[in-house]
């Protein structure tokens, strides 16, 4: 079979193209109105995007005129990842030589006219330390083709494997446990009150209600028990539709157990809060705050995860938690500090059991510290200062 002849420049794109996909981790991009260049995206390499560029800059204004187009895509993407700051890599295959590339606005700018470029440039091989062994070299236009398609696919079904065992839907099991659990208390405490619509103070405080003295008494356990209990008929039945709403959500993208540990772990620090800023004669009962654990959680996920759910994270995540927290603030009786310890919780207590296939464990450890911190810090608080 003949070989295929493609040009230099092509040869280099696609070379690079394996090598940042396939072993570094990078995604292609789909920007619309290029030509002739590619853009990929990593947001946790230590460049959140690269892109390689054939076109052919022969003057300092058109230099100048692709670096102001590549920050007006760079923005397009920070928007769409919900980020503060990225620094870029712009891999330009045809810059005349009498340009001088640099560091611009967080766009990095290195010349490169063959594969021998690159695996002496000492700053690429800094920060890609595998660069030289693993890039793609052959003259050969067919073999190169075939070679980068095949991994290129290979790389790709792998990642649709690991997506789908996220976000494919899971058999619900502890959201449903915590739902019965609620409901079967809500009926224990409507006998003893003999009222199903509105639970008696001392049916609250018999069966686990938070309250500080009790607390401090050495009642610890009310600090979790008071996440299963509700006062009113409304307030279960809002609760339970919060909770089959988040809770599945939240079930389904970090499994059963870390779920069941994320709800506890927001549930105590909810009810820690609780008992710093409520009088001592305050009862305060309710799944919320263990909610709000749960929608920290989503939080901590959707920004890990955000290249698919940044609408979802603008548009109904965040509005959800800022609207309940106004609307906790607004209306009398609700225990917006059990919402904010909550919420605080589950995103530590997330943070903490990490995010599978996108967690470090730099990043585990240092959930792991901030939470007990708080934990202990809080304890501290309730049971020696207040």
């Amino acid at each position: 079979m003949p070989s295929i002849i493609i040009r230099k420049n092509e040869q280099i794109m696609m070379s690079l193209v394996h090598y940042f996909v396939t072993k570094e981790n990078y995604s292609p991009i789909n920007v619309q109105g290029v030509k002739d260049e590619i853009w990929l995206e990593n947001l946790d390499g230590p460049y959140r995007v690269i892109r390689i560029n054939c076109n052919s800059i022969i003057n300092e204004e058109q230099y100048k005129f692709d670096l102001f187009k590549v920050q007006h895509i760079i923005k397009q993407i920070k928007k769409k990842t919900l980020s503060w700051k990225m620094n870029a890599l712009n891999i330009c295959l045809d810059l005349d030589k009498k340009i001088e590339p640099g560091l611009f606005n967080h766009i990095e700018t290195i010349n490169i006219k063959s594969l021998n470029d690159i695996k002496k440039n000492k700053e690429l091989k800094e920060i890609f330390p595998n660069l030289e062994n693993e890039l793609l070299d052959t003259k050969d236009g067919l073999d190169l083709i075939i070679n980068v398609t095949h991994d290129i696919n290979e790389k790709t079904y792998k990642d649709n494997k690991l997506f789908e065992k996220v976000f494919s839907p899971k058999k619900i099991i502890m959201t449903k446990l915590i739902m019965l659990i609620c409901i079967v208390m809500y009926i224990i405490l409507g006998i003893d009150s003999n009222n199903f619509f509105n639970i008696g103070i001392n049916a609250l405080v018999n069966f686990g209600g938070n309250n500080l003295l009790l607390v401090q008494s050495g009642e610890v356990w009310r600090v979790i028990s008071a996440a299963f209990l509700h006062v009113s008929l409304i307030h279960l039945l809002v609760n339970m539709y919060s909770l089959v709403i988040i809770g599945t959500q939240v079930e389904t993208f970090v499994g059963k157990f870390k779920f069941l540990f994320v709800y506890l772990i927001s549930a105590l620090v909810g009810s820690l809060l609780s008992l710093i800023f409520n009088e001592a004669n305050i009862v305060s009962v309710g799944a919320s705050g263990a909610i709000f654990g749960l929608m920290g959680a989503l939080l901590y996920f959707g920004y890990h995860y955000r290249l698919y759910l940044s609408e979802a994270i603008k548009n109904q995540i965040i509005p959800v938690i800022v609207l309940n927290l106004l609307l906790g603030f607004m209306v009398s009786g609700v225990d917006n500090a059990a919402h904010i310890g909550g919420l605080i919780g589950g995103y530590l207590a997330s943070m903490a059991i990490g995010i599978e296939n996108k967690s470090k464990l730099r990043d585990k450890a240092n959930g792991w510290i901030v939470l007990i911190l708080l934990i202990v810090f809080l304890s501290y608080i309730v049971f020696f200062v207040k």
